[in-house]
């Protein structure tokens, strides 16, 4: 677009997506365009598409553009990689690395310097990324304040002596309130905006002295960065420009159009044209003591100001706030006044919105910070009650700068509201007689009046005073009466309530009712505000000097600078004293709140637990009908029980037959077999026993179970120990017939090679003896299976026996079990230490024979080795015969045999043969004599396990006597 003649130029197209920014080139000869999805270069003389940047859909677009004051271009996608290209080749020089972890942030928004050095990122975080692109390094991490959760928009603030580089930089947050900070400092410096009028977008100007700034509502706000910094960091009120058609006549086109909006201060706009203004109001007079007196801040002068009060009957809407600063002489203690309100709300106005409800919170914040203020600077305030009322209006007036607002207040209690708290905590009785005198003086005739219906000066003057006007005047009756008010002495302000009560005299002389005299003077009438000024000035110069108000009141006298004044002008004690009360007051106050939460969460706690009672109750109730349900489960579980017995019956003849049809198998797959039976049947009755204690703890209560768990661990223990007394005789005889084995293997070889003919009668002998061992196993075979189905049958019949005994005496059950315990515990341990016994002995008779077995075995080893030598010696006289030869290496190999086969014979052993004489027959007789000695120790120890099992069965019929219960109910 040209923008002379507001023609269109060109039509660049080229992106398929909305552009989101547009970047041009130093030398404006190029432009780059961005959107989401690409980026594109443009050549403005031609107004045509150089090149173009395309990347994935996943990965996007933030923005792209030139660097200043340099042919770089700088690209910042939304995966957070920065790359810088350069303009001339488009070759990528560098890329930005990423940021250390617990730092990183999505980039949205991006600043640069205007020497290209310093690179700003922001996104959706209080913080701020700072790069020097010259080191590529992340430099400095800056944390705005909390209430910032997303930066919208940065830009640096330009200096014209900073060399480019820039060190304040504007950042728009997503409250609408624009911050500008030092990077360097890490300080904020001044902000722009609020949260009534926020801040769309914002731009600065290129030399960085005015901020334009689009406002939510749609206007155009203008800042003059000058008096931003200048004023204390508090920006003054934009100032609102309507543009106007050009069609219109040159002296209305000059005409600004001003309006107060969200800036802090109420001072006008300091700009060039405001001085000039200034300037104007001058006087070119002579410096006399008279002028001197006169002169006002801002170079206003009083006695001119008073003219064009008089003239005008009030100062221009446009200059009053101005005027009534230079009028009342602020100091504007800015470091004295946040030392006020660093002090925090005063505990007196904590809870002041319950007292005066204003539906603005801003404006109940600057009420209350102004009050807080006025009661840390002097305690009188905080126990005045018509303070909030006399405050207000100023406080309604300059919300916008809270420091303008207290000095104001402040002035106008030490000025116009002398001798008031004198009679604290009564009203002002010599200020409100002073105003009676003058009444009386000037209008006998209503004073009299008042008096007749009882209406003293605290009804009809007292109401006017505590509340400034501010009741019975609209604003812009106020505002002029207050023009008037601060251009005089302060007497004025009394002789304007005068003069409103004799203006009034004629609606209050009808007035009879007391309550009609209070409704008069605190609430608006129809009264004309520029005869009350009127009368006021004829009051000033007509009332005597004895009288006066003017001779009794101090002239004006501002505030300091630097520091405010000592207020203490009231009777300390009795603010000390209201003070203490108070204090007790919010103590007890507190000590109440806290008692009632207590007596809260005592209430609350007794709630709970009537709760938790009757919920426990409804469980208990529940838990009986769960009980009543399962006696019921626990009949029908016997009678199932009775034919599962039958049924086990059946199963057990079934069994018995199947054992029979087995027996006449050989001895080791009959071994085999009975063994595989053995357990199986074990794991069956095993299997039986268990769901019989399931089914007995279904039906039995919780002291039954555990007898019946106590009496199940006793006899596991009990079986437990016949099977290890079993299993100790298996590998007993297991290690009898191995040592026989062997015994017999090495009795064998050493006979071949002695005798050849006592071998074919030790085999005889062998045969016999394995012969007479199967069948002494069978016999013992059948003997342990008749006692095991003995024993089965017992325990069975046992438990049917335990199970009637268990219904009839559970209690007593308790006592007895334990001590039968005790006492078959006892048994079991001196049963098995006379066993530990016997096997000591035994194994001590082991030793000494197997010492003497290790002593005929070296015997025997010599004669053989010796008998051998001898053999050889011969045979090497004998070599030239060739059969005594091949005898001798046969019997070479034989011996190799031999020795090879007695050290693979184990030397210990259960049970140890007598060792072999010298002599074959001695040898063969020790051995028979061995085997019957083991026959008859293997006989005498299986009977004394039998005997063993027949005294322990008998013990427990002893002691465990079948007994009846009655089946209707349980005792304890």
């Amino acid at each position: 677009m040209e923008t002379e003649t507001k023609e269109l130029v060109s039509w660049m197209r080229g992106h398929d997506s909305s552009v989101s920014s547009i970047s041009v080139h130093g030398s404006g000869r190029y432009a780059i365009t961005t959107s989401t999805d690409t980026a594109q270069l443009w050549d403005l003389d031609t107004f045509q598409r150089k090149r173009k940047l395309n990347v994935r859909q996943s990965v996007g677009i933030q923005k792209v553009f030139f660097l200043p004051l340099s042919n770089t271009i700088l690209s910042c996608f939304k995966d957070n990689s920065v790359f810088a290209w350069e303009f001339d080749t488009l070759r990528c020089k560098y890329q930005l690395p990423t940021p250390v972890e617990g730092s990183v942030l999505l980039y949205k928004v991006f600043a640069v310097t205007r020497d290209g050095r310093i690179f700003v990122a922001g996104g959706k975080s209080n913080h701020l990324h700072l790069w020097c692109l010259e080191s590529k390094q992340l430099i400095r991490i800056i944390q705005m304040p909390a209430k910032v959760r997303a930066v919208r928009h940065l830009e640096f603030l330009p200096d014209s002596f900073d060399g480019g580089s820039n060190q304040v930089l504007g950042v728009l947050s997503q409250d609408n309130i624009m911050r500008f900070i030092n990077i360097e400092t890490c300080k904020l410096l001044f902000d722009i905006g609020s949260h009534e009028e926020g801040i769309s977008t914002a731009a600065i100007s290129p030399n960085g002295r005015y901020i334009a700034s689009v406002m939510e509502n749609g206007s155009l706000n203008l800042y003059s960065v000058q008096a931003l910094t200048q004023e204390g960091n508090k920006p003054p009120p934009p100032m609102f420009k309507a543009v106007e058609d050009s069609s219109k006549c040159t002296s209305e086109a000059n005409t600004l159009t001003m309006r107060v909006t969200s800036g802090r201060s109420e001072w006008p706009w300091k700009s060039k044209g405001s001085k000039i203004q200034t300037r104007l109001l001058k006087l070119q007079v002579n410096t006399s003591l008279e002028n001197k007196e006169n002169e006002l801040p801002g170079g206003l002068n009083k006695k001119r100001l008073r003219a064009l009060l008089k003239g005008f009957g009030e100062y221009p809407a446009k200059y009053r706030m101005f005027v009534w600063r230079s009028l009342l002489q602020l100091p504007e203690n800015h470091l004295a006044f946040s030392s006020l309100i660093d002090k925090g709300t005063h505990s007196a106005f904590v809870n002041i919105q319950n007292e005066y409800p204003i539906k603005s919170m801003k404006l109940l914040r600057v009420l209350q910070r102004t009050l807080s203020a006025l009661a840390h600077w002097s305690a009188i305030f905080a126990e005045t009650p018509y303070i909030p009322l006399l405050a207000f209006p100023f406080v309604k007036l300059f919300q916008n700068n809270q420091l303008i607002c207290f000095e104001v207040v402040a002035t106008v209690v030490v000025n116009f509201c002398q001798h008031w708290f004198e009679y604290f905590p009564n009203p002002p009785v010599n200020v409100l007689s002073m105003l009676e005198n003058v009444l009386a003086h000037h209008d006998k005739e209503l004073l009299q009046h008042l008096i007749t219906y009882s209406v003293t000066s605290q009804v009809y003057a007292w109401p006017l005073l505590e509340t400034l006007f501010s009741e019975v005047l609209t604003r812009e009756e106020w505002l002029k009466v207050f023009d008037n008010i601060f251009s005089n002495h302060p007497s004025y302000f009394l002789m304007i309530v005068v003069a409103y009560i004799i203006c009034s005299r004629a609606p209050l002389l009808h007035c009879n009712q007391t309550a009609d005299f209070e409704y008069f003077f605190h609430h608006r009438n129809n009264l004309d505000i520029n005869v009350v000024i009127k009368e006021a000035y004829h009051l000033m110069e007509a009332t005597p000097p004895d009288i006066h108000p003017q001779n009794m009141l101090d002239d004006f006298i501002p505030l300091t600078k630097g520091q405010y004044p000592v207020f203490n002008k009231y009777p300390k004690f009795i603010v000390d004293y209201q003070t203490r009360e108070w204090e007790r007051i919010r103590q007890d106050e507190i000590e109440y709140l806290r008692e009632r939460q207590l007596a809260h969460e005592l209430e609350a706690k007794a709630q709970e637990w009537k709760a938790e009672d009757e919920a426990w109750y409804r469980k208990q109730e529940l838990l009986r009908e769960a009980e009543e349900q399962k006696r019921k489960m626990l009949l029908e579980e016997e009678e199932k029980l009775v034919e599962q017995r039958q049924r086990l019956a059946a199963v057990k003849r079934e069994m018995k037959v199947k054992e029979l049809q087995f027996l006449d198998a050989s001895r080791r797959r009959f071994l085999k077999y009975q063994q595989d039976q053995r357990q199986m049947e074990l794991k069956r009755l095993d299997d039986e026993i268990a769901r019989k204690v399931s089914m007995r703890e279904q039906e039995t209560a919780a002291t039954v179970q555990d007898v019946e768990v106590r009496r199940m661990e006793v006899e596991s223990q009990r079986q437990l120990f016949e099977q290890h007394l079993i299993k100790d005789q298996e590998a007993v005889t297991q290690e009898m017939k191995e040592e026989v084995d062997a015994r017999r293997r090495k009795v064998d070889l050493e006979d071949h090679l002695v005798q050849r003919l006592m071998e074919i009668d030790r085999e005889e002998k062998q045969k016999a003896q394995i012969v007479a061992e199967e069948n002494l196993a069978k016999a013992e075979q059948k003997c342990i299976d008749t006692d095991w189905r003995l024993q089965v049958l017992h325990e069975l019949r046992r438990d049917d026996q335990d199970r009637e005994r268990r219904y009839e005496e559970i209690a007593k059950l308790l006592h007895d079990n334990r001590v039968k315990e005790a006492e078959l515990l006892k048994a079991m341990r001196e049963a098995e230490e006379k066993k530990w016994e016997e096997v000591t002995q035994k194994k001590a008779q082991l030793e000494e024979e197997q010492k003497a077995a290790a002593a005929a075995d070296e015997y025997r080893k010599w004669f053989l080795e010796d008998k051998m030598n001898d053999a050889l010696e011969m045979a090497e006289k004998l070599q030239s015969e060739d059969g005594y030869f091949e005898r001798l290496r046969d019997l070479k190999a034989r011996r190799t045999e031999r020795g090879i086969e007695l050290q693979q014979v184990p030397r210990s052993g259960n049970v140890c043969l007598n060792d072999l004489s010298a002599s074959e027959s001695s040898s063969h007789m020790s051995l028979d004599r061995r085997r019957e000695e083991l026959a008859c120790q293997k006989r005498e120890l299986m009977a004394e396990v039998r005997r063993l099992r027949q005294k322990l069965t008998s013990r427990a019929r002893t002691r465990y006597p079948p007994t009846h219960f009655p089946a209707t109910k349980w005792t304890t």
